[in-house]
C-alpha cells in the first residue's frame, strides 16, 4: 500500500513495500520529521529465520532515532554517518545477544533533506536516485561483486543486473563492528525526483526503462504505485520468486540553498566564450585607435 510521506501538513512523498514472491518481508521503511531535517530510511534485510526482518527494522529504528535525538546544532553529515554506525553495532550486538539471529544484516540508504541540500547515506545495494526533467543526474554506485567489475570496465551495468552473482553484496550492516558509510551532499531543484529503493525494485529491468517509468508526468503516488506493479508483474512472469520490493518517491517543492557546481564541458565553454568577448573587445579597441589616427 502506498503511504504518504507528509510534513508540516504538505506531501513530500510516498512509500511503497511488497512481500513479492517471498515468503516474509524483510525490508523496512521508516521516516521522521528531526532538528536537523527530513529523514527517509530504506533497508533491505538478509538472514534467515526471520533475522533479514530484525535487521532491516532495527536499522531504521537505530537510525531515525539518532538522528532525532541530535541537537539542532550538529553537523548533520556527521550525525547521519553516526546513525548509520549505530545501526550496524545495534545489529550485532542483537546477533550475539540471540543466536537464532546471528549472521542476520541489512544493507541502508538514508535521505536528510534540508533547506540547504539533501545528505544520501547508503551501504550495500539498495539505491538512492536524484532525477531531473527525465534524466537520472545522481545515483549511489552498488557495494557489489558485480558493480566492482562495472567500475573495471569488466562488465557493462545490464550485465551486472542480469547476472546470476549479482545478489553477492561487499558491504552490509551487521557483518563487521567498522564500517565504511558512503555520503553525498546534493543540490536539487524545485521537480527534482528522489528514489531510495532496494534491489527488488531497481532490478526488475534496465535503468533506461525503470528511470522512465519514474519521471512520467503523474502524481507520484501513481507514479509509485504504477511503477511496483511493473515490477510485480515481471517478478510474477518469471516464476514467482521474486524479491521484496520498496520504494520511497519524494518530490521536491523548491530549490536547494546550495546549488549545482559548474561541470567541466560548461567550465570550458564559459572559458572560450571569455577568451573570445576579450578578443573581440580587444580588436574593437585596435580598431578604434587606427580610425583616430
Amino acid at each position: 500500500m502506498v503511504t504518504p510521506i507528509e510534513i508540516k501538513g504538505t506531501t513530500l512523498g510516498f512509500i511503497d513495500t511488497r512481500i513479492g514472491g517471498r515468503k516474509e518481508n524483510q525490508d523496512s521503511a521508516g521516516l521522521k520529521e528531526t532538528k536537523l531535517g527530513y529523514l527517509v530510511v530504506v533497508c533491505d534485510g538478509m538472514g534467515g529465520v526471520q533475522g533479514g526482518r530484525v535487521a532491516s527494522q532495527l536499522a531504521v529504528q537505530t537510525i531515525l532515532e539518532t538522528v532525532a535525538s541530535a541537537d539542532n546544532q550538529a553537523n548533520p553529515s556527521m550525525t547521519l554517518i553516526k546513525a548509520v554506525r549505530n545501526a550496524n553495532m545495534a545489529i550485532i550486538k542483537e546477533g550475539q545477544r540471540n543466536p537464532q539471529l546471528q549472521g542476520m544484516g541489512t544493507t541502508v540508504t538514508a535521505l536528510l533533506l534540508t533547506p540547504y541540500s539533501a545528505l544520501t547515506a547508503y551501504v550495500g545495494d539498495s539505491r538512492i536516485y536524484q532525477l531531473r526533467k527525465g534524466k537520472k543526474i545522481f545515483r549511489t554506485f552498488d557495494h557489489s561483486m558485480v558493480f566492482e567489475m562495472v567500475k573495471k570496465n569488466v562488465i557493462s551495468e545490464e550485465q551486472a543486473r542480469l547476472s546470476a552473482q549479482s545478489n553477492v553484496i561487499l558491504k552490509a550492516l551487521g557483518v563487521n563492528p567498522d564500517i565504511e558509510v558512503e555520503i553525498a551532499e546534493r543540490p536539487y531543484q524545485k521537480g527534482d525526483r528522489f528514489i531510495l529503493c532496494t534491489d527488488g525494485f531497481w532490478g526488475a529491468m534496465p535503468e533506461d526503462e525503470f528511470v522512465r517509468h519514474l519521471t512520467e508526468n503523474n502524481p507520484i503516488n501513481k507514479i509509485l504505485d504504477s511503477t511496483a506493479n511493473i515490477v510485480e508483474s515481471i517478478g510474477r512472469n518469471s516464476g514467482n520468486e521474486y524479491d521484496n520490493l520498496t520504494a520511497a518517491i519524494l518530490e521536491m517543492n523548491n530549490d536547494s540553498i546550495l546549488k549545482e557546481k559548474m561541470n567541466k564541458t560548461a567550465k570550458i565553454i564559459m572559458a572560450i566564450l571569455a577568451i573570445l568577448l576579450f578578443i573581440s573587445v580587444a580588436v574593437n579597441a585596435i580598431m578604434l585607435i587606427g580610425g583616430n589616427k
